[in-house]
Order: C-alpha cells, then structure tokens, then sequence
C-alpha cells in the first residue's frame, strides 16, 4: 500500500493506493475513512488499482481554512480532482452512504472521468414523500447534538437510518483498529457540525444521470431501512433495476469477502 496526500481548494486530501490494473475509487460515507476500506482493498488489489481516500474535514484530510457549511458537490469536485491527478482513463467508483450521493454528482458534472458508478445506498433524502419534514429530522439531530451532545444525536441518528452507530475502541483491540475507531469518532463531531444538514438537502442531476452507466444497491437488512428506501427510489426514477449485496450496510468492513465477491460480480458483468 502507498499513501499521499493531494492539495485541493480548502483541503489536503489523505489518499491511499494498492494494487494494479484499471482504477477502482472508493468513496466513504459519513464518518468513515480510508481504514474503513483497508480489507476490502486487500481483496480487490490483484484486479485493480484501489484508490480510497479520507473526505475533506475527516481524519487525516485535514482542512486548509476554517470550518464551514459541506456541499456534495465541493466534495465531488475532490474525487474530481484525486482521479485526475492519478489516472488519465476513465475509472469505476464504488460509493456508500453519502459517499454513493457524491459519486451521483461526479457522474453527473464529470461523466469522462467515470466508466462505472456503483451506488451503495445512496443518501437522497429529497426522493421520500415529504422531503421537508426528512430535513427537518436531520436538522434536529444537529440541534440535539448542540444542547444534548454526541451520544444523543447519534442514537437519534441511528434510529432515523434503522443502523448501528460506530462501536467503542476498547484496550484489547489490536492498536490499528482502536486507532481506526478513534479516527471515525472524532469524524463524527464533523458530520453532525459541518455535513449532516447540507448533504440532507442535495438534489441529484436526474437528466444527466438517466443514461450514464450507474447501478444501484442495497444491503441485505430490508425495506425498513431508509437508505435501502432511498435506494429503491432513485432505481425507480432512472427505471434501473437494484442488486442486493448478501452483507448489511458496513459489509465491506465485516464481511469483505462476501462483499468483494459481489463488487466483482457488478464490475464484470458491466
């Protein structure tokens, strides 16, 4: 694995590469980075060139200026940025969460630079039945957070997206992996400040996307979650047909076999 760091407009972007063959970018969600990545990396090394990298603000992806309001699309124009610098062809680009959002806007403003955009659980609030009362939700996590704290926003938040929170670092975990944990804690505080609002409120370019080479898919957790709702919809409003993953939503962290066999599976068959 090598490591570097990319200057961009606000940021200096934490980036890691493993392996060889034709570029595959990984885009974290909210709270993740790199390390989130690392076995999943491993998996994929032998049939491509994996790029993951920390998003602006996170971990290591240290801003150049003061914190302010986050925008997809400032973020898409990172990935932008970070395939340029690192490949002329076009690459395939595997986002989740909010990760899969950002990746719906560089497909949609940079289509030359993307061959394939695999969507995992795109968060596209405006698709539900009454968006407004969706961002009203979030905003009031970001208030609960100001006057409650960290660990009342997030059981909010956890109860919104019907998934677990980050888990505690505990001493008996090896030093990489409570160090991984620390990093995506402290992520978190960012999300909740600077993101959570905002990203709740982007519109996907639905004209540009309606022809350009996307899949999206969903975890095996069911309907009830709501970003395999948000999911289900943007498959619906492009008439695209939704692949299941056999793993949950952090599949690629707990169970990176099974998740890279299904992320070879998509890559081959497009």
């Amino acid at each position: 694995m090598e490591s570097g760091t990319l200057a961009v407009p606000g940021a200096d972007l934490y980036y890691e590469v493993r392996g060889s063959g034709p570029v595959l970018l990984l885009i974290n969600g909210s709270n993740g980075d790199t390390g989130l990545f690392s076995a999943l990396g491993d998996r994929l090394a032998d049939r491509h060139t994996v790029v993951a990298y920390d998003r602006r603000g996170n971990s290591r992806s240290r801003l150049t200026g003061p914190p302010g309001e986050q925008r997809i699309d400032e973020h898409a124009d990172d990935a932008h940025r970070l395939l340029r610098a690192l490949t002329s062809e076009p690459a395939a680009v595997f986002g989740t969460s909010s990760g899969a959002t950002i990746g719906l806007d560089l497909l949609a403003r940079h289509p030359e630079q993307v061959d394939l955009l695999i969507a995992h659980e795109p968060f596209v609030l405006g698709l539900l039945p009454e968006p407004k009362q969706w961002h009203e939700r979030f905003d009031n996590v970001c208030e609960l957070y100001r006057t409650d704290g960290v660990q009342a926003a997030m059981g909010e938040l956890s109860a919104l997206f019907g998934l677990a929170g980050p888990p505690e670092p505990t001493p008996d975990l090896p030093a990489p992996v409570r160090e991984l944990i620390e990093r995506v804690q402290a992520n978190v505080h960012f999300n909740l400040s600077w993101e959570l609002s905002s990203f709740a409120r982007f519109e996907p370019d639905f004209t540009a996307l309606r022809r350009a080479p996307l899949v999206p898919v969903v975890s095996n957790e069911g309907a009830q979650t709501l970003l395999h709702r948000t999911t289900a919809l943007l498959a619906e409003r492009l008439d695209l047909p939704v692949v299941e993953f056999p793993t949950d939503h952090v599949g690629y962290v707990l169970r990176p076999d099974e998740f890279a066999a299904a992320l070879v599976e998509v890559l081959d068959r497009e």
